[in-house]
């Protein structure tokens, strides 16, 4: 009943992330980190994410912006192996709850705290790399520190999801190697992702199709709301 339920959330999530641009680690690793534990659920995701994050660049490739892509991927790239050790030597209680503390911050900062400003310089692309790879090798979801850091640019949409997709996909591929290297991908993990691939591609087919008539700005409301509860989940467990 696991891998179906898994891959159940893993087609809501990449369905959201097409949409969005962002989302699905977010969405689905809260989930499997509750029903599979967190050395499970970091290299199940993982790969489920890379695959994911490679479509929807390609898809969306023509508004990458490759100077932010550049400043942004080299700090995430150093960053990732920064996670992976951290994961190794954190009790797994205490990753739950900072994920939690991660999450329902960062959704409620996004459902309160954002205002009008002006843009913030590219220097931060630094700061944020490091810190979304730090937190990709971790948690799988280094998408936080990248949202803000492109709210806080003020990039249109287009290439908002465009470098996004770009820099998981960068992160995803270090994250992988390194739960191959460390041989993590165990027979547990390889049985939930069997069904966890289909179900992506539906979503993003499905996400494809949806694009066309929601509008960006409830869907990120509907997101945050989401990631609020699953991190208050965690906290409370």
């Amino acid at each position: 009943m696991t891998p179906q339920l898994l891959a159940g959330i893993v087609l809501v999530a990449a369905m959201l992330q097409t949409l969005s641009g962002f989302g699905f680690a977010m969405v689905l690793m809260p989930v499997a980190v509750h029903l599979v534990g967190i050395y499970t659920a970091a290299p199940f995701v993982a790969a489920v994410a890379l695959s994911l994050y490679a479509i929807n660049l390609v898809r969306q490739r023509r508004a990458l912006d490759w100077s932010e892509l550049r400043r942004l991927g080299l700090v995430a790239a150093l960053g990732a192996p920064v996670g992976i050790w951290l994961i190794a030597r954190i009790d797994e209680q205490i990753i739950r709850t900072a994920l939690g503390v991660l999450l329902a911050g960062y959704a409620l900062y996004a459902l309160l705290g954002q205002k009008k400003t002006k843009p913030i310089g590219q220097r931060w692309a630094y700061v944020s790399g490091f810190a979304a790879g730090c937190l990709g090798g971790a948690y799988n979801i280094p998408g936080p520190p990248l949202i803000l850091y492109g709210s806080l640019r003020q990039w249109p949409h287009q290439r908002f999801r465009a470098v996004l997709q770009a820099i998981f996909l960068v992160n995803g591929l270090i994250v992988v190697s390194m739960h191959l290297l460390t041989q993590h991908y165990t027979h547990a993990v390889r049985t939930l992702l069997w069904p966890a691939f289909p179900a992506l591609l539906v979503g993003v087919i499905l996400g494809a199709q949806l694009d066309r008539h929601l509008h960006p700005h409830h869907l990120r409301t509907l997101i945050m709301v989401l990631i609020f509860v699953l991190g208050l989940s965690l906290i409370v467990r």
